[in-house]
């Protein structure tokens, strides 16, 4: 193989390497969020008296985060190429 194919290739590799990372790191960004905003849910809710139904709120919206999380996670455990 050429030298300049040779660097061709190389050159596709690492080009490929930095999107994969890119990828990771905004899926990583996301899952950052949520759990800054599940820490909210959480404060909030011992930080005050909350009714029933509004405790059922709470937790609902707590498992629809994790569930989110879950599934940006499982998009993390996609292989390396």
């Amino acid at each position: 193989m050429s030298e300049n194919k040779q660097h061709h290739v190389n050159l596709k590799f690492l080009q490929d390497q930095l999107r994969w990372c890119q990828e990771r790191d905004s899926i990583l960004q996301e899952i950052e969020s949520k759990l800054y905003e599940m820490k909210g849910i959480a404060e909030y809710a011992s930080e005050h008296e909350l009714s029933s139904t509004e405790i059922v709120r709470l937790n609902h919206q707590q498992g629809v985060l994790k569930n989110e999380i879950d599934s940006l996670k499982e998009q993390l455990d996609v292989p390396v190429h």
